[in-house]
């Protein structure tokens, strides 16, 4: 699994990446995360608003930094 967290770098958005590093990690889930704050890349996934969680290539949430709970649940956790 390749996730990825697209940002601009402010505070949200590396809270958004912490909050899925953690919960990947606790639930030792077999899955690269990443932090992506280039703005080509992130214009990529036709996000109009960051931080959002890209999951195998798909936008699965946008615009807020999600729980732990959200995470698990965008996971099939």
């Amino acid at each position: 699994m390749n996730i990825k967290v697209l940002g601009s770098g402010c505070s949200r958005c590396k809270q958004a990446f912490q909050v899925v590093d953690k919960v990947v990690r606790d639930s030792r889930l077999d899955a690269q995360v990443e932090y992506v704050d280039d703005i080509m890349q992130v214009m990529q996934y036709d996000v109009l608003s960051t931080p959002a969680v890209v999951v195998d290539g798909q936008v699965r949430m946008a615009g807020s930094v999600p729980s732990e709970k959200q995470v698990r649940e965008l996971l099939g956790l």
